[in-house]
């Protein structure tokens, strides 16, 4: 993952913005996995101490996801909106209090694809924590036949790496109101995917 992400040619002018103060939540689309720890090791290099827990799903593919983000320095916590959701939210919140930055596929574990689940806004409202949307737009690369159409970059391929202004969910937010913040995020998302 690492020399495949050193071929691609960044997008001028793709840099990851200064974010808030403190830890933030990470979106990114399930099938956009594949660079998501490329945009963490960034990070890190801007700040040593930056430090990041993923969600994973308690399925088999799941516990491979975790193995890759172990080896990356990412905490895994294991769980979605059909297994282990409760508990997952938890560990993410107590995650977050300790000062690390969380990493949610609001579309994950099994879709539909590019739909926003109510988790990633549930624990926005409880971490008061924003929300940062990041996409990365792939010119070439191959599409798995899975329910997320997962995308493996193909070397040297163009990259442009977007990332979405904070967007924040008040702790007195009504179902009505987490229900638009939802749909704002996945605009914003759907913004940095060429319409796909």
């Amino acid at each position: 993952m690492r020399l495949l992400a050193r071929t691609l040619r960044y997008r001028v002018g793709a840099s990851i913005p200064d974010f808030p103060d403190g830890p933030v939540i990470f979106a990114l689309w399930h099938n956009r996995l594949c660079l998501s720890m490329k945009v963490f090791e960034s990070i890190r290099r801007r700040e040593p101490q930056a430090r990041l827990a993923a969600l994973a799903s308690a399925s088999k593919d799941g516990a491979f996801l975790s193995s890759i983000l172990q080896n990356f320095g990412v905490q895994p916590v294991r769980g979605s909106s059909s297994r282990r959701g409760p508990q997952a939210l938890l560990e993410l919140t107590s995650w977050a209090q300790k000062g690390y930055h969380l990493a949610v596929t609001p579309d994950g574990p099994r879709g539909p694809c590019y739909k926003v689940h109510d988790g990633i806004i549930a624990l926005a409202q409880i971490t008061g924590m924003p929300i940062i949307p990041y996409s990365c737009d792939l010119r070439w690369k191959i599409r798995v036949k899975s329910w997320d159409r997962f995308q493996i970059p193909i070397p040297f391929s163009p990259c442009a790496m977007t990332f979405g202004t904070p967007i924040r969910v008040p702790r007195q937010a009504t179902d009505t109101d987490r229900t638009q913040i939802g749909e704002q995020l996945r605009e914003v998302l759907l913004a940095g995917t060429r319409g796909e």
